[in-house]
């Protein structure tokens, strides 16, 4: 990896400039990935150095529990040298007795999530972030318990905390609130936003989510071995599942240094790309829908049906196929079943030309779309937005050509760019993105190669290595983490869902906007939310609120209702 070692020297060359003896390690391990053992005080030299320095981007951050592995807490910032196909880890140690480490936010917007979310969930407060609510944890959550931490057990069921209130944020003088959620109106899927508004323009925003946090990495490292969570990574998105559990397999993979044969690599592409197709079909047809087109969605959803049906062929299931496990994929493609994959691409992309033809030339689409939900280049990167949104501000990223995987060193994907930055250059960027997926899908099945599917694993894989891998779904880069642990399971398992940036884009993007156009600005996200797990109910008469458990919903539901 001649590539990566001369970045490596670039970046720990810039880092010792500015931090000296601050810096304390730096490893290359595994190849494509530069670990960064820093003095957490110099945490906020360190990412000012890369990201403004260096040209890094930021991912994600991960809290560790690592107490029973160095008497500590570790924070993990994780960013990526495009151009270099590098990943850089600062690893920064957080006193197990007070867990506190200096903020990024201020010098990386995007951050502002990650950390908030490292407090919630491990323990470690980020000092001087500018908004310290809680972010992934319910209100009523008692204070003092951290689900990640390693003494904490997956199925912990605590009592809420009493007398607790939602803290949102205040409207600016002379708005007025208007709240949409949290059972989203127009997507179906549980976010609230409150609105703030001078009569039908927006002039600020408040967002409060993750309504359903399924414990999904509690239990990929508490319960679940390496090989069984593979099937719960595909459950992260109801339709990014591959995606997932690809990501999941190759940062295990890295971190123990198998070797993946080429012919499962080819097939690891050909499911992505697969994937892909119906998703952008999929999304096509609810962005008619929120717009009132309903011919699109009609048109868009029955041209997705056949690619649906070849992805059952393939894996025995239309979702969740339950294709990858670590070394390869469980099943081989039958060389019968290539001619009716050709034939099935070759009729989506005519059909698909001909609703795209439509779409392009019809006013009212353009009417809804243009100028509507505008992200400004510079801010999409501050604030390291990714996928089709980014790439429509003119943000030239793709996982699969950032940090290549499976086959996309081989069959190289055209990376969509438009300069548009509102909601048609997203229509836009993913109407060519679907064309030159059905293009792979060709080239992959042409370059096929013969061979094994799957490595066997015969020796345990060794304890305390990290790995990191990017996909790039259909939404955007999606981002697992894995350090190895015993016991043949992870020690922590980290995802990040291309959801998860993008959504912190939303009070930039409808700042300044029409009410009305809030739900196709947040459609052309594609944001993917989990399903509602608790809600807020509200007394109309005396204001106050209580927050139901799944539990407590259940028994309403077994009783007839709570009225009753």
């Amino acid at each position: 990896m001649a590539v990566a070692e001369g970045a490596m020297a670039r970046v720990v060359d810039g880092i010792t400039d500015r931090l000296g003896q601050q810096l304390i390690e730096a490893s290359l391990s595994p190849p494509d990935t530069l670990q960064l053992v820093i003095d957490p005080s110099a945490v906020r030299a360190a990412t000012e150095q890369l990201v403004r320095g260096l040209g890094a981007r930021f991912l994600i951050s991960i809290g560790v529990d690592r107490r029973l592995l160095a008497g500590d807490f570790g924070v993990v910032h994780l960013f990526s040298m495009d151009a270099d196909h590098l990943f850089v880890a600062l690893d920064c140690s957080a006193a197990a007795d007070d867990p506190r480490i200096d903020s990024i936010t201020g010098v990386v917007p995007g951050a502002a999530w990650s950390e908030r979310e490292f407090r919630d969930a491990v323990g470690v407060e980020p000092v001087g972030h500018p908004d310290p609510r809680r972010l992934m944890l319910a209100d009523d959550w008692p204070e003092g318990l951290y689900p990640l931490r390693r003494d904490v057990p997956y199925n912990i069921d605590p009592p809420p905390a009493e007398g607790v209130r939602p803290r949102f944020a205040a409207p600016p003088e002379g708005a007025s609130v208007l709240a949409m959620g949290p059972f989203y109106p127009v997507l179906e899927e549980p976010a609230y936003f409150r609105l703030f508004v001078e009569g039908e323009t927006i002039v600020g925003c408040d967002y409060r989510g993750f309504y359903n946090h399924r414990g999904i990495e509690k239990l990929g490292d508490s319960t679940l071995t390496y090989n069984e969570v593979p099937y719960l990574a595909e459950r992260i998105c109801g339709i990014c599942g591959f995606i997932h559990s690809s990501c999941y397999c190759q940062a295990v993979e890295k971190a123990a240094g198998i070797e993946v044969p080429r012919r499962a690599r080819f097939l690891r592409t050909l499911l992505l790309e697969v994937e892909r197709i119906h998703s952008h079909l999929l999304w096509l047809g609810i962005a008619g829908h929120i717009i009132g087109f309903d011919t699109v969605l009609m048109q868009a959803w029955r041209i997705r049906e056949p690619v649906m049906w070849l992805a059952e062929e393939i894996s025995g299931n239309r979702k969740t196929y339950g294709m990858n496990t670590i070394g390869g994929v469980r099943r081989d493609v039958p060389a019968a079943l290539i001619p009716k994959l050709l034939a099935t691409v070759a009729e989506v992309e005519r059909e698909l030309t001909a609703v795209r033809d439509a779409v392009v030339t019809d006013t009212t689409v353009h009417a809804r779309t243009r100028n509507v939900g505008r992200l400004e280049t510079a801010w999409a990167r501050e604030v390291c937005v990714v996928g089709p949104p980014a790439r429509a501000s003119n943000v030239a990223i793709d996982a699969r050509l950032d940090h290549p995987y499976a086959a996309y060193d081989e069959i190289v994907p055209k990376i969509c760019t438009d300069e548009g930055g509102d909601t048609w250059a997203r229509v836009v960027v993913r109407l060519n993105e679907a064309f030159e997926s059905i293009r792979l899908v060709r080239e992959t099945l042409a370059h096929m190669p013969d061979g094994p599917v799957l490595t066997e694993v015969s020796e345990p894989i060794p304890a305390g290595r990290l790995g990191i891998s990017t996909v790039e779904a259909p939404r955007g880069e999606a981002v697992h983490a894995v350090l190895t642990g015993e016991d043949n399971r992870p020690h922590r398992w980290r995802v990040r869902a291309p959801t998860y940036p993008n959504l912190q884009a939303v009070p930039a993007m409808i700042q300044n906007q029409m009410i009305a156009d809030v739900p196709i600005t947040l459609g052309s996200l594609d944001p993917c939310f989990s399903c509602t797990e608790r809600v807020e109910a509200v007394d109309v008469t005396s204001g106050a609120i209580r927050v139901y458990s799944r539990r407590e919903l259940a028994s309403l539901a077994k009783r007839g209702g709570a009225g009753r």
